[in-house]
């Protein structure tokens, strides 16, 4: 009997992803800058990028919602105040066939984002920039290690939880 991961000619079956739709679920922008008044002459930025994912499936068969929320904050390194402040839910409709089922998470919440990003680097760096600062071009984010981390975070919150008794 054949696993279930490989087709009758016993090769594994061929993984198919194709982004169906990409949109802007949610985008903020806040110029803490021009609504102060702070001299522009006394800034010294410091950069902080926070990044979560969450994908579920949809009622369509194989068909998946990714969304990266990105949240830029923009502090002065000489008093510690806010810049800007920049949040961005960022989604994509994937569709997703033969990925094992122990894969697809991981699949989901790594090689889709890396699809999505290219864009959610490009609407940053307009954001930034039409909001009266350089435009941002954020480093690219490793989703796998990103993954990782999360799923580590995870394991020790879930070994540090006890254990309710019977």
């Amino acid at each position: 009997m054949a696993d279930e991961n490989e087709t009758e000619n016993g090769a594994a079956p061929q993984v198919k992803m194709q982004a169906l739709a990409q949109y802007i679920r949610d985008l903020s922008f806040e110029n803490v800058v021009a609504q102060k008044g702070i001299s522009s002459n006394d800034v010294q930025p410091d950069i902080q990028v926070g990044v979560n994912l969450d994908a579920r499936q949809r009622a369509q068969a194989n068909t998946y919602d990714v969304i990266a929320k990105f949240k830029i904050t923009s502090t002065n390194k000489a008093n510690g105040e806010t810049l800007f402040l920049l949040e961005l839910e960022y989604g994509g409709v994937f569709f997703v066939e033969g990925v094992p089922a122990e894969q697809l998470h991981p699949f989901l919440l790594i090689e889709c984002p890396r699809l999505l990003f290219p864009f959610v680097r490009r609407i940053i760096s307009d954001v930034t920039q039409d909001g009266g600062f350089p435009a941002l071009n954020i480093d690219n984010v490793d989703f796998l290690a990103l993954y990782r981390s999360e799923m580590a975070r995870r394991a020790q919150l879930a070994a540090a939880t006890p254990v309710a008794s019977a």
